[in-house]
């Protein structure tokens, strides 16, 4: 039940996500709908082809691309006034996309009885994967890349349900609304990883 309901989640947030990112870079119709499937689908491409499995499984998704289809196109004729408030609701649905994804991506690892280790990274590449393909395409630094705390809330996921710690369904909820939280809170703090400057003095901040 979890699996079905952090697919559905994650798939949503991230294609509104894609969508939205589109039209703030003003792309027509195609382009838009073709980011928004691209933010929603790539993490689990680059997971797939990482772990093992055949990428062709995400032709299997026919409810998850339905899904993706009709969220895009909500997002496409809302009313513009509305959808200027982005900037601040952007970072949000961003987050429930990292977290459901992360999450399914940590899970998916486990049913394959994959050790601890591909658990981090199938969850850091399904929870932040779509975003960097995302991002790349129109033409931004991926938020992952950044110095901002990111992926890490992605890792932390995949280690925690990678050594068992979360099965059950209320544990995974759990995990995903303190991922959302922590994820938000991070943004609206300005919580930021060290990093080391070349331009001008260096320096690690």
């Amino acid at each position: 039940m979890a699996w079905d309901v952090f697919s559905i989640v994650g798939t949503i947030a991230f294609a509104i996500s894609g969508a939205i990112v589109a039209m703030e870079e003003e792309y027509d119709l195609f382009g838009v709908y073709l980011l928004g499937i691209v933010t929603a689908f790539g993490g689990g491409a680059i997971r797939n082809t990482l772990i093992g499995v055949p990428v062709t499984a995400l032709w299997e998704q026919e409810t998850m691309f339905q899904i993706a289809l009709i969220s895009i196109t909500i997002v496409f004729i809302f009313p513009q006034k509305l959808l200027k408030h982005w900037h601040k609701w952007g970072n949000f649905f961003d987050a429930i996309g990292l977290s459901a994804f992360a999450i399914q991506g940590a899970l998916f690892a486990v049913k394959l009885n994959l050790p601890v280790s591909a658990a981090l990274v199938a969850a850091v590449l399904t929870g932040s994967g779509g975003g960097i393909i995302r991002d790349l395409l129109a033409g931004r630094k991926p938020l992952v890349l950044r110095e901002e705390v990111y992926a890490v809330w992605a890792a932390i996921a995949g280690i925690f349900i990678g050594l068992g710690i979360f099965k059950q369904d209320l544990w995974l909820y759990i995990l995903f609304v303190s991922m959302t939280s922590l994820r938000v809170l991070s943004y609206m703090k300005h919580w930021r990883l060290p990093f080391k400057s070349l331009r001008g003095q260096n320096s690690i901040k």
